[in-house]
């Protein structure tokens, strides 16, 4: 019956099951599966549509940048369900996120179902009974400047993206894009590369001694400091060109051993000369915002910038944190009384200070939540409470998350950091160090210990640290022993050790967040996406933790500083995220702010004036790095290559890059290697008996391959590629393309003969080795029987149908008309007879016969009771259950996969249903073309240009071919 329930529509089906459970009969509660409308893209917009810069963007910027939105084909319908929803209901509750991104999908929903009974807008930060009972009781209208604010920052991306990323199509490769974030942050890993590339590493050398009080007390480690009243160097004082930066003094090897023997020579006087005593106080880090999270996951836990989201996204919609997209770090008061009552339990009232901790964040930012990420509820659940309901990362997560709420709650760390300087001379000057008045040479050594007398929130937890290339680091707990000033002391052992400066370290996922945030780039949101997005496009490859730009992101970069350079500029990029944020307080217009981005203002340019004005891109230039003199790196479409003048002055020595070479490694010394290296020819295995073709071994592009010539001394036909004997020198073709034959004595006359249609010569056979080959060791038996594939098992008795044994694309496979089996290794393509193949298609398809291929195997889906496995399928690594695949995201490996969140990855694809399959495009009617009566004597029309065929194609795509007269045979 229509008008009996209130209708609650959420982002996802978690969320709605979660919501479902505090609300009552009374509600409907469904999900919209997140967007349900977004920016079309140009190329399907209505013919009549196709026009201006509507055309080009989905977006008219003549008119107000008013977009066109259309309900994705994949979302139709959850539209259709939720209007049929909508129909029974009384009211309309959007419950959607309550950041910019959840404002906008709640205004899409409305502008999309109309509906005609009360809206309401009903947000919360965490998933509780209470917390959704307040919301019912405070819902509130739509918030339209957090809408503008998300459709300007839509709008700016696609303009941005749909007129910088072709200026990178054409002079740098296909299929590269640009954007105003991702950008930056390519930009900011190509400069440390760039750092790193241009680094001089500097060697120094230092002593550590080992000091003994007396019998007594335990001996203490000690480090030089100085000699002769002069600092000695350290990392710290030399420059990323290896130049020392201070007046300090560097000692060699020479000049440290030389010390080191002076220290262990009798005569040497120790004594202690300074003790002194500070006060130590450590705070906690402050509660978690979406950056720190994804640091400190990245640090503790090895999670990627997605995964730690998307297992936050988890907890949040089953109710156990708040809301995990904010960038802020205070805490409400119910959170507060709990993290400080939870600590006084567990560790004790004298861990909690007599005043709340308040916390404050630096931005200014309207759009996101206003609370830290922390436990749900009034009550924290400690880690051991949930244990039984969270399992794998999702525990892991929670734990991290607990942790940190409560520490931020409780009392400093206190104590105390002891120093002592150690002077130590020796009997005489040491050559190398710069001698004093008096005989001998003075070298201090300092120490110092830490002692923690009250533990405070370090009871709890202690937050991560990056990696430092100088090596500074929170003092950790070390005692020195009683020691007082002038006391003499023993040497028990001195060392001397070399160094090498550190080049700076590259960005992990964790640093690089932590730099954005502090250039005010990008926002809590968007995080995770930048990380997936410059590892997806190609620009940055993860190497254990680091993130090392490929050489394709140093041509990005380079074009875009050279011809969009405000785009990339840090501040602008920043003071464009600032301006969103004045959007969304309603403090700026969205027209306004766009015009001025596009068409330029007092303060910017103007993208349109920036294409309009780009004048000639050398792509060359873009794509080349100069290494060293006569060397330079080109990075090319099949990627990077090193090109040197070679023997012949017109065709340049050129060499490729390996794969596994991170652009810092390749200095000068290491690219002359590689192209003084000695050039491998191609490798002749012998001649094939049957053809009389030569057999050739060869390295290329793609891998080591095996292929099939003409022996240089034999001709082959050039219309066929079929060896062929030497033709007579009398018969020649003509200028009009007929075989004149020889003329005899006797004829009268000398007859031309039209000479056959030339047919494409057919290229030769070629095939790759297998993984377990080498181009250097196979032999001509092997190489025959790759060229001769597939190779035919035998015949099926039961059908008849030959069963062929071959490699494809996604590996070794059996093939039987239509119908395949994957084999195991390369070696079975040779090895497997006819019995094993059709025991092989007696087993079913996807059943049993690839349980022993499953990479990972767990316990049974909570949903579907069957047992989830890992396996690797043709689009890389994936989880299932036998009824839903659900792929491993880009960024994470499947070690770091457990049983969670293999369960939370079929959970999230089962809710996003089936993919709905492609439509087959249509086939078109075979054009008839009407037959000539005579022999075509015209030339063949000149090709359509590029731009003519595309044309011509679309244009055909628009229509059915139009039929024509049947052709006659010519007689």
């Amino acid at each position: 019956m229509p008008g009996t329930k209130k209708l609650v529509i959420v982002e996802s089906p978690a969320k709605a099951k979660t919501i479902a459970q505090y609300l009552g009969s009374g509600y409907e509660v469904l999900a919209s599966v997140g967007h349900i409308r977004d920016l079309i893209e140009p190329k399907n917009l209505p013919a009549e549509l196709k026009k201006g810069s509507l055309g080009k963007f989905s977006v008219d910027v003549e008119n107000g940048f008013e977009p066109y939105y259309v309900v994705s084909d994949a979302k139709k319908k959850t539209v259709t369900d939720l209007k049929r929803a909508l129909k029974s209901a009384d009211e309309l509750y959007l419950a959607t996120d309550e950041d910019r991104e959840g404002e906008a999908i709640a205004w899409h929903l409305l502008q999309e179902l109309k509906p005609k009974v009360p809206v309401k807008r009903m947000v919360f930060h965490e998933i509780t009974k209470d917390a959704i009972q307040k919301a019912q009781e405070n819902t509130r209208e739509l918030d339209t400047a957090l809408v503008d604010a998300q459709e300007t920052r839509r709008i700016l991306d696609r303009l941005y993206g749909f007129e910088v990323s072709p200026v990178l199509w054409r002079k740098v490769g296909p299929g590269l894009s640009a954007g105003r974030v991702q950008s930056a942050a390519t930009r900011l890993v190509v400069d440390r590369e760039r750092e790193r590339l241009a680094f001089v590493s500097a060697s120094y050398w230092d002593l550590t001694a080992t000091f003994e009080p007396s019998t007594e007390s335990l001996p203490f480690s000690s480090r030089l400091v100085r000699v002769n009243g002069s600092r000695v160097a350290s990392g710290r004082d030399f420059d990323d060109r290896g130049q020392l930066k201070s007046d300090s003094v560097s000692l060699d090897e020479t000049t440290a051993l030389a010390l080191s023997r002076a220290l262990e020579a009798d005569g040497v006087a120790i004594e202690v000369t300074s003790v002194e005593s500070k006060p130590y106080t450590r705070r906690p880090a402050a509660p978690f915002t979406t950056s720190t999270l994804q640091q400190e996951a990245a640090r503790k836990l090895r999670f990627s910038a997605r995964q730690t989201m998307s297992v936050a996204q988890s907890l949040y919609e089953n109710g156990h944190i708040t809301y995990m997209r904010t960038d802020s770090p205070s805490l409400s008061q119910q959170a507060i009384d709990a993290a400080r009552s939870q600590a006084s339990k567990l560790y004790g009232a004298e861990t909690v200070p007599a005043k709340p901790r308040v916390y404050t964040g630096k931005s200014k930012n309207a759009q996101e939540a206003h609370e830290a990420i922390r436990p749900s509820g009034d009550t924290f659940r400690t880690p051991s409470e949930m244990s039984s309901t969270l399992r794998g990362n999702d525990w892991k997560l929670y734990d991290l998350i607990w942790k940190r709420t409560v520490a931020s709650q409780m009392a400093d760390a206190k104590g105390s950091t002891a120093s002592v300087v150690v002077a130590a001379t020796t009997a005489g000057a040491v050559d190398g160090i710069p001698t004093r008045s008096e005989a001998g040479t003075l070298a201090e050594f300092t120490a110092s210990g830490t002692v923690i007398t009250f533990r405070g929130f370090l009871n709890a937890y202690e937050e991560g640290r990056d990696e430092d290339r100088h090596g500074t680091a929170e003092p950790s707990e070390a005692k020195l022993p009683p020691l007082t000033k002038g006391q003499a002391l023993t040497l028990a052992g001195v060392e001397a050790k070399g160094h090498d400066t550190s080049a700076p370290p590259r960005y992990t996922e964790a640093s690089l967040v932590k730099t954005l945030e502090e250039l005010g780039i990008g926002r809590p949101s968007t995080y995770a996406a930048i990380m997936s997005t410059i590892v997806d496009r190609g620009y940055v490859t993860p190497r254990g933790t680091a993130l090392v730009p490929n050489w394709i992101a140093f041509s990005v970069v380079r074009l875009l500083e050279e011809y969009f350079g405000d785009l990339v500029q840090y501040d602008f990029t920043a003071s464009m995220e600032d301006d969103l944020d004045l959007i969304a307080g309603g403090e700026a217009d969205r027209v306004d702010w766009l015009n001025g981005f596009y068409f330029g203002n007092d303060d910017h340019r103007g993208l349109r004036k920036v294409i309009d004005n780009l004048g000639d891109i050398d792509a060359r230039d873009i794509n080349s790095i100069v290494l060293a003199d006569g060397v330079t790196l080109r990075i090319g479409r099949y990627g990077p290559y090193l090109e040197a003048p070679g023997s012949d002055p017109e065709t340049p020595r050129r060499v490729n890059v390996p794969e596994d070479l991170a652009p810092d490694e390749l200095t000068a010394e290491k690219a002359r290697e590689l192209i003084d290296a000695p050039v491998v020819g191609d490798r002749v295995l012998g001649v094939n008996p049957e053809s009389g073709k030569e057999v050739v071994a060869k390295d290329g592009r793609f891998g080591p391959y095996v292929t099939e010539r003409v022996p240089e001394e034999v001709q082959a036909d050039p219309a066929t590629g079929e060896v062929v004997e030497t033709a007579p020198a009398a018969s020649a073709p003509s200028a009009t393309g007929a075989v004149v034959e020889p003329v005899s004595a006797d004829a009268p006359t000398a007859k031309a003969k039209k000479a056959p249609a030339k047919k494409a010569a057919p290229k030769e056979r070629t095939a790759s080795l297998f993984k377990s080959m080498h181009v250097d060791t196979v032999d001509l038996e092997t190489a025959l029987k790759l060229l001769d594939l597939p190779r035919v098992v035998g015949l099926d008795p039961e059908s008849g149908e030959e069963i062929q044994a071959q490699n494809g694309r996604y590996g070794p496979y059996l093939k039987k008309g239509a119908d395949t089996r994957s084999l195991t290794s390369e070696d079975q393509i040779f090895d497997i007879d006819l019995a094993g193949a059709i025991e092989l298609y007696a087993q079913p398809k996807y059943g049993a016969r690839r349980a022993s291929s499953a990479l990972k195997e767990f316990e049974a889906d909570p949903v579907s009771g069957k047992p989830i496995k890992v396996k690797d399928g043709r689009f890389g690594p994936y989880v299932t259950d036998g009824e839903t695949n659900a792929t491993i995201p880009r960024g994470e490996t499947v070690e770091e996969v457990d049983f969670d969140r293999a369960v939370q990855l079929i959970a999230d694809k089962r809710a996003k249903g089936p993919a709905k399959p492609r439509a087959a495009a249509a086939k078109k009617p075979a054009a008839k073309k009407p037959a000539a009566k005579k022999p075509a004597t015209k030339k063949p029309a000149a090709a359509k240009t590029t731009a003519a065929k595309t044309t011509a194609a679309k244009a055909t795509a628009a229509k059915p071919a139009a039929k024509k007269p049947a052709a006659k045979k010519p007689e």
